[in-house]
């Protein structure tokens, strides 16, 4: 009886077995996962990544038509539908199409064209010739963020050419003037919302996925941002000649009033997202840190520990609203005393701060009727995507396909993107690139010498298809 019973129940899991092999052998994503030669298309990738960084679009002015025109061709040659939206003088949007059965709300791999400037006096290669050297891929933008929109066109290409099966439409948007006011964006949803406002998911920048010696490779998913509230302070005073000093003098004012809000310490705030960043990077520390990060909370009571946490670089700008001196004007003339001055900051809230109770506050810590504090940028109340969606579970299934050992964590990002924008729409929205690099390269966005490795180039773009394909079946 015992060894019937036996028997018996090999048979069925035997049978269960065979049955889920063969539904994954009928899959038809699996099926056409494993049938592409990723190679070619590997080689493709580095190929066009290399003449898209050769295309200058500093922002400003932007000249984003340029890198429209080129994904259009791209687009043309695979067979895919797409539209050029040029709403102002060399200034454009991309968006293409693939259609689906329809089944499912479509994905939206969102991407912008512009890149920050650069001095080419400070690089080891010009910053617009897409040279490789040493194995690594150079050029404005490689970071930030042109990797990952010439991977997302390649996911429509391959998916077009390997007639990968569809139950959502996938669209494909590269915007202009991200990096300066979002025009390109703006447009596009005062214009034609109707082109996305179904969406249910959208992938765009915003995580960053770094190798630490020792410790393994984190990937952070990013799920929020904090909100940009750029500040300028004017100072006001009797000008004169240089020669004779005036003790009240309108860069004098303005220097006292950008030493006491540089040494401003905004209060600490941790968020659910953040405290849950810090639970699980816990693992990946040595004791006390381990204990520490894994009650945030309690440890966040401790002046030593928030002493040492907010000068670390990596965390601050998680745990408080954070300014940054970044523009100083005065006179034309050395022998000239102005009688005005001004300074820029870069400020950053945390999400549920108020803009307006912050500026109020600048201006106590200003503390000089003669110093103005004026916002200069639109505030835009930021917002975040849930953690338990299809989509970011997803991520972590795929990326422990290729690094068992990754840790995957929600990140709060310090810089915006243009998520805030379309989650209001009713779209969870994340950033994730499949590119892993050091802490040392990553530091190369918006810096000189901005480069990715090819090598992660050639796995990014097979790990961002797998992605989406299976996305789009689900």
């Amino acid at each position: 009886m015992k060894s019937r019973s036996f028997f018996s129940l090999m048979c069925a899991v035997l049978l269960l077995v065979g049955t889920a092999l063969n539904a994954r052998a009928q899959d038809p994503v699996q099926e056409s996962l494993k049938s592409i030669d990723w190679n070619a298309y590997q080689d493709e990738t580095v190929k066009m990544l290399q003449e898209y960084l050769r295309i200058d679009t500093s922002n400003p002015p932007g000249n984003e038509l340029k890198t429209a025109e080129f994904f259009k061709k791209l687009f043309d040659s695979a067979g895919i539908e797409n539209t050029v939206f040029e709403y102002a003088p060399e200034r454009a949007n991309i968006y293409a199409r693939l259609k689906g059965d329809g089944t499912l709300r479509p994905l939206i791999l969102l991407n912008h064209m512009d890149v920050v400037r650069a001095n080419p006096a400070n690089w080891k290669v010009p910053p617009f010739s897409g040279e490789i050297v040493d194995g690594e891929l150079y050029g404005r933008g490689a970071e930030d963020m042109k990797d990952e929109g010439l991977m997302q066109a390649m996911v429509m290409v391959i998916a077009a050419r390997e007639h990968l099966p569809l139950k959502r439409d996938l669209i494909f948007l590269a915007t202009a003037d991200e990096e300066v006011n979002d025009t390109g964006s703006t447009w596009m949803l005062a214009h034609h919302r109707e082109l996305v406002q179904n969406a249910e998911y959208l992938i765009t920048e915003g995580g960053a996925n770094l190798i630490f010696p020792g410790r393994g490779t984190i990937y952070g998913i990013g799920v929020a941002e904090k909100a940009p509230y750029w500040i300028r302070l004017i100072a006001t005073g009797r000008g004169g000649h240089g020669s004779i000093p005036i003790a009240d003098s309108a860069p004098n004012r303005l220097a006292q009033a950008m030493v006491r809000v540089v040494n401003w310490q905004t209060p600490i705030r941790l968020l659910p997202s953040v405290e849950e960043f810090f639970h699980q990077i816990a693992s990946e520390e040595k004791e006390p840190r381990a204990s520490q990060f894994r009650h945030i909370r309690e440890s966040l009571k401790d002046p030593e520990f928030v002493k040492w946490i907010t000068e670390n670089d990596d965390y601050n700008y998680m745990l408080r609203d954070t300014i940054s001196l970044t523009m100083m004007k005065g006179s034309q003339q050395t022998n000239v005393i102005p009688d005005t001055a001004s300074c820029e900051f870069d400020v950053r809230l945390l999400p549920g701060e108020d803009p307006h109770a912050f500026e109020e506050e600048m201006r106590r810590v200003v503390a000089d009727p003669a110093v103005r504090v004026e916002p200069i940028s639109k505030y835009r109340p930021p917002n975040s995507s849930p953690t338990d969606t299809m989509l970011y579970h997803l991520f972590e299934t795929v990326v422990h396909v290729y690094n068992p050992q990754a840790l995957i964590t929600p990140a709060l990002n310090s810089g915006y993107t243009e998520s805030q924008m379309y989650r209001p729409l009713g779209i969870s929205a994340y950033g994730f690139v499949p590119i892993e690099i050091s802490p040392e390269i990553d530091d190369t966005q918006h810096a000189a010498n901005e480069r990715i490795p090819v090598e992660q180039l050639r796995r990014g773009v097979k790990i961002y298809y797998e992605l989406v394909a299976r996305a789009a079946n689900q």
